[in-house]
């Protein structure tokens, strides 16, 4: 052997010390080591730094749009995962395909394209982080036998200097999670205060950092919580040791655990979603939240059907000019079936009154659900059943078959009012159970949607926020909170906010009244919510009665859809004003909504193809401003080099129907 090359034993396991001490500082120590995600687009930079904790922080250009951010998740006895992260490995990867939704929200194919960097950490857990040309995401899995305790998941998010944000207050983890935004700086909040999600951040430059989650599943949802600085910390509630129930629909959690869940040692956690956009607009044709979420689990979806809804509640079956007393009975739904069907509306819905609170295998007396639901089938309208979860909960196994031997096309499951881990795992239970018996599923008294809908996608559409429904007993319903849903809540999922006020009133002239109700702002502004709010399952709030007397109402309403094969944003900003043009089959339809402020906006048509087109038009009326319910029709002809400036009232709004000559 050469002398050069010649080592005594006590040499070489110096070298191979040296080695291993070598390796330990590129893959285990990882002295602040930095990793760079970049968006498809290269716009959006994720820099990720391992060092004592997790953290990264996020540019948009040239632009931090989130800064330096620590994440981590604390399971059994205080194991700190993030902690000190020794990477063993990590893999790169970037994915361009299309995703083809069951049930087309926005659009009929949604392009997916991301890149993403998985680290395997020491301790059998993996980080992933992932990012779109609209935000970025990140997510912990663990690899560890039996079941696991997580405590705590570290989720604290910090915005720069003068960032204000959209903040749904909640003062309770038991919830409905319908509130109206606060809109502050964030650092002018004190710390402690919490919201649930989505809520919405902008720097001061105008650029908007959506907050929320996706692929939930047994594990609790996340909240955020204010800490008195530029930051937002994600909160969530502990599992349910001991429950109080208070009525047939309210069991509130008497006790929670000190730690999150008891879940699987090997799994996927849910994502943590940066929705982020340049301009408002954007935010209004972002799908993290799906693309995200876990894909379809049902075999055969062929039987899920979109589709608009008569509903009873909302108007207290007030209808009129019959031969019968109205009320929650036989003819009552026979009157509305034949509305739903003489106008192709594919479902009724009846709602809390059908059964007697507490057994949903007994049909109150005036209630002949054979007929009703045979009738229903001979006039081709599907039955929608309105239920509390905690009766259905009870009685699940019989329930279930009788409304499956009822032929029921969908549940109505209400007030749930919580997403803790046992909870979460309620709604995918009755999503798998709904699905094995070709049922719809619409979640009220609910939290927002955060992927279920992608994996069992006849969970059509969910509550979750300040709907229609306020307005019977609340002032607060305004075209301002109008206009500021889409770009918030309705980026989460669709959203049953219930349009279809057929009696409008100004700001003046409003009042709530609970069995006789009204919207807040014009005619067209309600018209318009079928364009620019998202529900596949979109409901007819108002008395059939009422619809029968406005035919040219009915007209747009009849040919409206729930589902789009494209959305294009005209014109959006929150709070202010959206306009939206969608496209279903052939045919363009265009929704416009005002807040309280008249204005004039322009539409450029050129997103439309060549040739001639007839657009209808309603618009609100010349006394709208004094009247709510004042509405003009009138049909033009158009190309797509033309223009037009649309007019719109204080709360207004303004539809069209595009056809091509």
């Amino acid at each position: 052997m050469p002398a050069s090359l010649h080592t005594t034993t006590r040499d070489r396991d110096a070298c191979i010390l040296v080695v291993l001490l070598l390796i330990l500082m590129v893959t285990g120590l990882n002295a602040q080591t930095t990793f760079t995600l970049s968006s498809p687009d290269q716009k959006i930079q994720t820099h990720i730094k391992f060092g004592d904790y997790i953290e990264f922080e996020v540019l948009l250009g040239s632009e931090v749009v989130v800064e330096k951010t620590w994440i981590s998740l604390n399971i059994d006895e205080n194991k700190l995962l993030g902690h000190i992260p020794k990477i063993r490995k990590h893999i790169a990867r970037s994915v361009d395909e299309v995703v083809v939704p069951v049930v087309a929200e926005k659009f009929a194919s949604i392009p997916e394209k991301y890149n993403e960097l998985e680290f395997f950490c020491r301790g059998n857990y993996t980080i992933i982080f992932r990012a779109y040309n609209e935000g970025i995401a990140w997510r912990f899995t663990t690899k560890l036998p039996d079941n696991i305790r997580v405590n705590t998941e570290e989720a604290t998010i910090n915005f720069p200097k003068g960032s204000s944000v959209w903040f749904p207050e909640e003062n309770s983890f038991f919830s409905h999670n319908e509130r109206y935004y606060l809109h502050e700086k964030i650092d002018s909040m004190k710390a402690g205060h919490f919201c649930s999600l989505p809520a919405l951040v902008e720097t001061q430059t105008g650029t908007k950092v959506l907050i929320s989650e996706s692929d939930l599943q047994d594990y609790p949802g996340m909240w955020l919580q204010t800490m008195g600085t530029n930051g937002l910390n994600g909160i969530f509630p502990g599992l349910a040791l001991k429950e109080t129930k208070t009525s047939d629909r309210d069991v509130k959690v008497a006790e929670h655990a000190p730690y999150l869940c008891i879940t699987k040692g090997t799994r996927s956690y849910p994502w943590r979603v940066l929705a982020i956009a340049e301009n408002d607009g954007d935010l209004l044709t972002n799908q993290l939240t799906y693309l995200l979420a876990g894909p379809n689990k049902i075999e055969d979806s062929s039987w899920i059907k979109p589709g608009k809804v008569a509903w009873d509640w909302w108007n207290e079956w007030n209808i009129y000019g019959v031969d019968f007393e109205a009320g929650v009975n036989t003819e009552t739904y026979k009157y509305y079936i034949d509305f739903a069907s003489k106008y192709g509306i594919e479902y009724i819905i009846m709602d809390e009154g059908w059964y007697e609170l507490g057994n949903l295998l007994k049909v109150v007396p005036d209630i002949d659900m054979e007929e009703i639901l045979a009738y229903a089938k001979e006039k081709n309208v599907g039955v929608i059943l309105w239920v509390i979860w905690k009766t259905l909960e009870d009685q699940w196994q019989d329930a279930f078959d009788q409304f499956e031997r009822w032929g029921v096309k969908g549940l109505k499951v209400d007030f749930m009012q919580r997403d803790d881990q046992w909870m979460v795992n309620y709604y995918w239970r009755v999503a798998e159970e709904a699905a094995k018996r070709k049922m719809l599923v619409d979640f009220h008294g609910a939290y927002k949607p955060a992927g279920l809908r992608r994996t069992y996608p006849n969970v059509i559409t969910r509550e979750g926020l300040r709907g229609l429904e306020q307005s019977k007993w609340s002032d607060l319903n305004t075209p301002d909170h109008n206009v500021t849903l889409p770009f918030i809540r309705m980026v989460a999922g669709p959203m049953d906010y219930t349009p279809g006020a057929m009696v409008n009133a100004t700001q003046k002239n409003f009042k709530p009244i609970y069995t006789q109700a009204m919207s807040m702002g014009t005619r067209c502004h309600q018209l318009a919510m079928y364009v620019v709010y998202e529900s596949p399952l979109q409901m007819l709030c108002d008395n059939p009665s009422n619809y029968l007397k406005e035919p040219e109402c009915m007209e747009f309403l009849s040919e409206v859809p729930t589902v789009w094969d494209k959305t294009i944003v005209l014109s959006a900003k929150i709070g202010e004003q959206v306009v939206l043009a969608r496209k279903h089959g052939d045919v363009w339809f265009i929704g416009a909504m005002s807040n309280w402020d008249a204005r004039n906006i322009d539409i450029d048509f050129s997103f439309l193809g060549k040739g001639k087109y007839e657009i209808r038009i309603w618009q609100d009326g010349a006394n709208a401003h004094r009247y709510a319910s004042d509405f003009k029709k009138h049909t033009e002809s158009i190309t797509k080099k033309s223009k037009m400036t649309i007019n719109l009232a204080p709360g207004g709004g303004w539809v069209g129907i595009i056809s091509k000559k």
